[in-house]
């Protein structure tokens, strides 16, 4: 996290994702553009493609965004196979206190996307992250809403997606692909907030008496 005197750097976020028949990697590529909307600077690593040079850039970031697509109820395979090549970075605390958030995405409107979120969430807290939620309120649940509104899905955990499983990644539905573009914005704000809350909270720590 970087902090030089009264500057602070632009928030570094990392997308961390698994897809596995591309649609999910639309919405981490939404995500990564409204971070960059909002001034962060942004890496997109697929977790099932890990480099030691992706590790780092986890390592460094303050805040990563984690994503898969829900498959049978939880999250894909891929991202388990991630989660659990990070214990070592849990018992160490290397990601404690950084932000995090989540999306996922499923063939079926419902699918049980809320469990693959609360799944990202426990992971983000077992690494002792701050975990953002989406800050939408619900769209499409009147007369006068369409699937067209953001937050079409209603969630309020993380944002969702839902796409139909025989289309091409082309054809993620516009309203999922600006709702997580919406939650890049947002966790950059939430970054950014917090960095400079950090560096505000320097100078009062460093003079305060010695006991």
């Amino acid at each position: 996290m970087s902090h030089n005197g009264s500057h602070i750097a632009a928030p570094t976020v990392a997308i961390a994702y698994h897809s596995g028949f591309g649609h999910t990697a639309v919405l981490a590529d939404a995500v990564a553009a409204g971070a960059r909307d909002a001034g962060a600077d942004v890496t997109v690593i697929a977790v099932d493609r890990m480099t030691d040079e992706d590790w780092d850039v986890l390592d460094g970031a303050d805040g990563i965004v984690f994503g898969c697509a829900t498959y049978m109820g939880n999250v894909s395979a891929g991202f388990q196979a991630f989660a659990e090549k990070t214990g070592r970075r849990c018992q160490n605390g290397s990601w404690r206190d950084k932000v995090a958030a989540g999306f996922t995405n499923s063939g079926a409107k419902s699918g049980d996307k809320l469990n693959t979120l609360t799944s990202l969430a426990i992971f983000a807290a077992q690494h002792h992250m701050h975990w953002v939620n989406l800050g939408l309120g619900a769209g499409w649940n009147s007369t006068t809403g369409s699937e067209h509104d953001l937050n079409r899905l209603g969630s309020w955990l993380g944002a969702t997606a839902q796409t139909d499983v025989d289309v091409s990644p082309e054809q993620v539905h516009p309203a999922d692909v600006e709702t997580c573009r919406h939650l890049g914005r947002r966790v950059t704000l939430v970054t950014r907030q917090l960095n400079l809350g950090r560096a505000a909270s320097i100078p009062a720590a460093s003079s305060a008496p010695a006991r």
